[in-house]
């Protein structure tokens, strides 16, 4: 991938001009730069029309690394540079919202987790600090009503702060990054291999993604591609992973209405699906399945002409599912109207997957930014309108379907030939490379740079959860406090995302 150098002071225009032809944010990287000579540095990409990809480095001083944030042109990049502040000490001058995002309180101000020179060993005792940083509401019978960041059952954490009259929620402020693990530090300085094992471990119901869009990243850097038998069998894995979430995830709203039928046979769906994901791989959520260049392992064709007797009988199965919730009137009505996003908030702040396409927003990077085998078949994108909670299981429901129909396509043409083509990062130092996949959530990036040797410099992992999780509070306001367990869980996102 080639980057374009803009001057930071010229950088908003440039990104400016760029949204007015039609493109939108991708992924923004902070990287401290300092080993090389340099200083800091600031790197939007954007996706436009045609699968075009814009790369940009604006070059920062290694003492004051400042420059004008780009949200107020851009809101998409809302948490992506108050990331980068945190983790880099990188300014946004001018963001909207210049609070912490991924540092608790209590962590010492001058201490940057990303750059190189960060030495854990001397960052002090850090005191308890449980003071929420929030925006409330203030007036005559507002009520602060706190949820989580400890939760019921096996959730990670994650801090919801409502503000409310009676019962009715006026406004939302949400705080995650309780747990944060570090992963792209951890990987500094290690092979591509060793890396992936990290990078893939982001999300375990998004493993599959990361770990594609993390291989897709290092043949981008490479200049290779996979071979058509991994690209074929990196498909296919993609698609059971979307399918065994989406008829989970379905069911996990019944849940969160109290419909246990539904939340049941969304349960059982979902674990057919993943016991067939475990027959192909040997793991229930594909990990370990994918390398740089194609498949670790070849995929067992007995197992896909199995899945390919099956698609029928799942299609008529995840077809009663749907009419088991839309036959019950009280779950439908408790749905309805319930956790609308507008079309026109949803692209304003960049979101993806089931959420901006249950509003009508028709995004999906196996078609906009198509990668191999995608480009090769036939991919239909079902979009809703509405917007509220039973838009996003009837979108569910529906992008269900159509992956049974891309298995189709896919298990009556499996290619022969290697499982993996070579992939040398090491003969391309300091080579850039981008992944982007389609994941059950939406739009999953990976962008790194490789060093002197062929191993990771930096890594960025930009997943859809962190993406819409800034969206999920405009679809509170209106709604019951009792209606959000419902609501959220019609979004379904990932806390570890967040927690990388």
């Amino acid at each position: 991938m080639i980057e374009t150098i803009v001057a930071p002071e010229d950088l908003r225009d440039c990104v400016a001009s760029r949204l007015g032809s039609g493109y939108r944010p991708l992924t923004l990287v902070g990287t401290d730069d300092r080993a090389a000579g340099e200083g800091f540095a600031i790197h939007p990409v954007l996706l436009g029309p045609g699968g075009a990809t814009l790369a940009m480095r604006a070059p920062l001083d290694r003492n004051a690394p400042r420059y004008p944030s780009l949200v107020p042109i851009a809101p998409g990049f809302h948490w992506d540079e108050r990331e980068a502040q945190d983790l880099l000490g990188i300014v946004p001058e001018g963001h909207p919202d210049p609070r912490r995002l991924v540092l608790r309180a209590e962590w010492p101000p001058g201490h940057y987790p990303l750059r190189k020179d960060f030495r854990p060993d001397q960052i002090p005792p850090l005191p308890r600090d449980d003071s929420f940083d929030g925006h409330v509401v203030g007036g005559h019978e507002v009520t602060e009503v706190p949820v989580g960041p400890i939760h019921a059952g096996i959730i990670e954490p994650g801090h919801f702060r409502f503000s409310t009259v009676g019962e009715s929620i006026l406004h939302l402020d949400a705080q995650l990054f309780y747990t944060h693990r570090g992963l792209e530090k951890i990987v500094e300085g290690h092979d591509p291999l060793r890396a992936l094992a990290v990078a893939e471990r982001c999300c375990a119901a998004c493993t599959v993604s990361h770990a594609a869009a993390f291989s897709l990243a290092c043949e981008d850097a490479a200049e290779v591609t996979a071979s058509p038998r991994g690209a074929w069998g990196r498909a296919v894995l993609l698609e059971m992973e979307r399918l065994y979430n989406h008829v989970g995830d379905a069911g996990n709203m019944c849940s969160g209405g109290a419909f246990a039928v539904g939340a049941m046979t969304g349960a059982r769906l979902k674990e057919t699906v993943q016991r067939a994901l475990d027959r192909l791989t040997g793991h229930r959520f594909g990990r370990g399945a994918l390398v740089p260049g194609g498949l670790r392992r070849d995929i067992p064709m007995e197992v896909c002409t199995e899945i390919r007797r099956s698609l029928g009988a799942w299609r008529a199965r995840i077809g009663d599912f749907r009419d088991l919730v839309l036959g019950s009137d009280g779950f439908v009505d408790r749905m309805r109207r319930t956790g609308v996003l507008s079309a026109q908030a949803v692209r304003d702040l960049g979101g993806v997957g089931v959420l901006a396409r249950a509003a009508g927003v028709d995004v999906d990077l196996r078609r906009d930014r198509s990668y191999s085998p995608y480009d090769h078949l036939s991919v239909h994108v079902p979009t809703q309108s509405a917007g509220d909670a039973e838009a996003r299981f009837l979108q569910r429901i529906a992008e269900a379907l159509e992956t049974l129909e891309i298995l189709r396509q896919l298990l009556d043409a499996p290619p022969a030939g290697p499982i993996a083509a070579p992939v040398p990062t090491a003969e391309h130092p300091g080579a850039i490379g981008l992944g982007a996949v389609e994941s059950p959530r939406g739009a999953c990036v990976h962008w790194l740079r490789l060093d002197g040797s062929g191993a990771i410099d930096r890594l960025r992992i930009r997943s859809a959860s962190f993406a819409n999780w800034p969206i999920v509070p405009l679809a509170a306001p209106g709604n019951l406090v009792p209606d959000f367990p419902m609501i959220n869980k019609s979004f379904e996102l990932c806390y570890a995302c967040c927690d990388r």
